[in-house]
């Protein structure tokens, strides 16, 4: 079971311990932490994360096939789950991350803001 987190924190659960997640709700906690993370930046999980961070300095013709690619390559190790489609609406200094998802015969979605 994933902790949950919040705005960078961990979830309390009012009786001196954390909030946990299970079902499609620990695969969304977990997702969320693989697109956010910076790949690379923990020195002993360096294929942990993504390059999500990069696409802004992409051209932006390029955005979405990056975006699609950097999901993929983020998710690639989570079981059960397959990329049903990735869409980036791009803002110019920023842009909006929408990933459909596919777990288990369950459809999921998670968006993203990208800064």
């Amino acid at each position: 079971m994933e902790l949950k987190i919040m705005d960078g924190d961990y979830v309390p659960n009012g009786a001196g311990g954390l909030c946990r997640l299970s079902g499609s709700d620990e695969v969304l906690g977990r997702v969320l932490y693989r697109l956010t993370a910076r790949r690379g930046g923990l020195p002993f999980l360096p294929q942990l994360g993504s390059r999500l961070h990069l696409i802004l300095r992409e051209r932006p013709s390029a955005r979405q096939a990056m975006a699609a690619q950097y999901v993929a390559e983020a998710l690639e190790a989570e079981p059960d789950l397959q990329v049903a489609g990735v869409e980036l609406t791009d803002r110019g200094e920023q842009a909006e991350l929408t990933v459909r998802l596919n777990w288990r015969g369950e459809a999921l979605s998670v968006t993203l803001s990208l800064t």
